[in-house]
């Protein structure tokens, strides 16, 4: 198992040729030692550390964790959600403010909305600006991610197709660099959509054209092995943080026993295409398909009316079984929008902080959840940030 010292280390981007219409992209997944880029904790607290390759298990000693659930596309709500949990300037300079802080999204950045990869571009650019704080910023793929890397587009909005048009553009347009190639789409992403509505008219009756343009553009940047699916391929499905587990839909038994770090390589190695050819596709099903894969599982979201008594300690049984297997004390998942705002079930063991935030799910008020030594908390908004929905103290 692969161990390194996030605070010490960082992780390499992956590495891209400048244009992007060629036949294959390259991608690496190393983790590299730069000695000449080492950094310091801001303060007194033991460095983060993390294993496996995306990251696995992640040990950050005395640190503020805030997990942030589903965006779905909407920059704005976005931005709400990371200011309000305190690790993002709200000046407009899209700053890190959270200092050691580790912040975690679960998943689900893409579809429903417009702005997906100016929303991945701006964590991109908070992960590093954290890492030289002595924080961390850590992404888990959710099953939109899996959808859009095996080309299904179903939940694709007609400005995300636009997005993808102007990136790919802005790519071949940019340096070799591609770490801050990516980092800077956030801050010039707006103005090319401001740009874009401003020539609608000119595309009025061209809007077919428009659209196969922006499927083409989307599956050049998210086939496995395209730039944004490299980028994906970063992130882990399950990722365990001191003693809580994050992850998307939800973890079980079988699939702690086929190995977290198996199944986090895994999907990462089919997003980038590592070991394809033109006829197959090695999809980790386990991870990314069916019901109870990692990415769609609803077993603790799921509050329906005819959830009875017998089912319900069912599931309590398996999440403990789960935990247990795992060696975690609590589970975070995104994917299920909760109605009701972030909550916790079964004695706390289960945090749901889907809370549908984004315009184009259920356009709710942001909430994000806070763990401080263990205990858990709902941060609502800036003027009630010190009410708490649940706290829950684990020992």
């Amino acid at each position: 198992m692969a161990s390194l010292c996030l605070n010490s280390l960082p992780l390499s981007p992956s590495s891209h040729p400048r244009k992007l219409n060629e036949s294959s992209v390259s991608c690496s997944s190393s983790l590299l030692l730069d000695n000449n880029n080492n950094h310091s904790t801001a303060g007194s607290l033991k460095p983060i550390v993390v294993s496996g390759n995306p990251p696995t298990f992640v040990s950050a000693p005395g640190r503020r964790i805030i997990a942030v659930g589903d965006l779905h596309g909407d920059l704005h709500q976005a931005r709400s959600a990371l200011e309000m949990a305190g690790v993002l300037s709200s000046d407009g300079q899209d700053l890190w403010t959270g200092e050691e802080t580790v912040l975690i999204q679960l998943g689900d950045i893409l579809d429903r909305g417009e702005d997906e990869i100016a929303i991945l571009s701006l964590l991109r650019s908070l992960e590093k600006q954290a890492k030289a704080k002595g924080g961390a910023v850590f992404q888990v793929n959710g099953n939109h991610e899996t959808m859009n890397v095996e080309g299904d587009f179903r939940y694709v909005e007609s400005g995300g197709f636009d997005e993808c048009n102007d990136f790919l553009e802005y790519i071949n347009d940019s340096g070799d660099d591609w770490e801050e190639t990516f980092t800077g789409w956030v801050d010039v992403s707006e103005r090319w959509k401001e740009e874009r509505k401003m020539s609608a008219s000119y595309w009025g009756p061209w809007n077919l054209v428009k659209r196969q343009k922006g499927v083409i553009a989307r599956s050049v940047l998210f086939r496995p092995s395209g730039p944004l699916a490299c980028e994906l391929a970063r992130h882990a499905v399950v990722l365990k943080v001191n003693d809580w587990v994050f992850c998307h839909g939800g973890l079980l038994p079988h699939h702690v026993a086929y190995g977290i770090e198996r199944m986090n390589k895994e999907v990462s190695e089919w997003m980038r295409g590592v070991g394809k050819d033109d006829n197959t596709l090695n999809i980790p099903f386990i991870a990314t398909r069916g019901y109870d894969s990692v990415v769609w599982n609803r077993l603790y979201s799921r509050d329906a009316p005819d959830f009875v008594d017998y089912q319900a300690k069912q599931a309590c049984s398996i999440l403990e079984e789960t935990l247990q297997a795992v060696g975690a004390k609590a589970m975070v998942v995104g994917h299920t929008p909760q109605t009701i705002g972030v909550n916790c079930k079964y004695n706390c063991s289960i945090w749901r902080i889907d809370v549908g935030m984004s315009s184009g799910v259920l356009n709710s008020r942001p909430e994000v959840l806070e763990i401080i030594d263990d205990k858990a908390r709902v941060i609502k908004s800036k003027r009630d940030r010190g009410s708490e929905l649940q706290a829950a103290a684990y020992t």
